[in-house]
């Protein structure tokens, strides 16, 4: 499945409304469950690092693959929100790295690196 195509079905579990009255909160309410998501993931992984030496069972990575992909369903629908294809985000996203990476640019800060 390619990103367009994930889009297009993770749409259907969106069950807030989107009438013009509540675009605005449905919006904000996925670039909330973004933050929750990824702070989820990352609570995961700190308590790999923490209780388990770093070291991830199969069961640790099912279930942060879980979490990962929450975090690409919130992803997914605020591009949807926005108008924006996720597949060209995606591309977007490879242009920018490829162009810091000839610039040996990867490391640092700021977008316009």
């Amino acid at each position: 499945m390619n990103f367009s195509e994930y889009q297009e079905k993770a749409s259907k579990y969106d069950l807030f409304e989107t009438t013009s009255d509540l675009k605005e909160v449905a919006f904000t309410e996925k670039v909330l469950g973004l933050a929750g998501e990824a702070g989820e993931t990352a609570d995961k992984i700190k308590k790999i690092l923490r209780d388990k030496n770093g070291v991830a069972s199969r069961e640790d990575k099912e279930a942060i693959s879980k979490e990962l992909g929450d975090v690409l369903w919130y992803i997914a629908n605020i591009a949807r929100y926005l108008e924006v294809d996720l597949s060209e985000v995606a591309s977007l996203n490879i242009e920018k790295l490829e162009s810091r990476y000839q610039r040996n640019k990867i490391h640092g800060e700021g977008d316009e690196r």
